[in-house]
């Protein structure tokens, strides 16, 4: 039986149905166990180990850019452990055996920064995709300076591009390069903001721009 130490949301310690928990070096983690071919195989147990493999699939090209954007609600766990939380409670769609990321409702930074205002994805050059957004500067914790996180992700290949830094709320508009292979594919996109490190550390969540087919 696996026991909770901070709460329904804090990390736990043992074992919940087909996941494990534990502490290494003061961080909380958890992992999948596959199940003995002594187990009942349940739709229940499968369903939940299929939501699983499904949410860990989706964030591992993203773990580097998770251990930032989810960073503020890393507490005495990782980026991606915080990450993974989140999108399996809200970000799967379907029932087994064709359970999917539900990419609208897909978070890939969490954060009380003011989030972007009506950001849309478009690809008309080849190898680019271009972000547009209202800038919300007057919005209140919202800074004209705040820069922007991005994400492509393109699930047929299961790659991501992510970038931050390279255009600030006041911009509106930011065009990334991806890779040549990308093209004639479909990718998800998401901007969010992070305080210029002047002004703090607060990050946004992010918002869905939209798929796009990369030209």
């Amino acid at each position: 039986m696996g026991t909770i130490k901070q709460g329904i949301l804090g990390g736990f310690s043992g074992k919940v149905g087909s996941v494990i928990g534990g502490v290494w070096k003061g961080i909380s983690y958890m992992r999948g166990i596959a199940l003995s071919h002594n187990d009942a195989q349940s739709d229940a147990q499968l369903a939940h180990r299929e939501k699983f493999a499904v949410v860990g699939h989706f964030l591992q090209p993203l773990s580097e850019f998770l251990q930032e954007s989810f960073r503020n609600y890393a507490v005495r766990m990782t980026g991606i452990n915080a990450a993974f939380k989140y999108n399996f409670a809200n970000a799967v769609t379907g029932t087994y055996p064709n359970q999917a990321i539900d990419y609208p409702n897909a978070r890939v930074a969490q954060g009380n920064l003011p989030a972007p205002l009506n950001a849309v994805a478009s690809s008309t050059v080849a190898g680019t995709v271009k972000l547009d957004w209202d800038d919300n500067t007057g919005e209140i914790g919202a800074d004209a300076a705040d820069k922007t996180m991005i994400v492509i992700y393109n699930p047929v290949q299961n790659q991501a591009v992510n970038i931050s830094g390279l255009a600030e709320r006041a911009d509106g508009t930011q065009t990334v390069t991806v890779p040549a292979s990308f093209s004639g594919d479909l990718v998800q996109c998401y901007l969010a903001f992070k305080q210029n490190p002047d002004n703090g550390t607060e990050i946004s969540n992010s918002a869905f721009a939209g798929a796009v087919t990369v030209a």
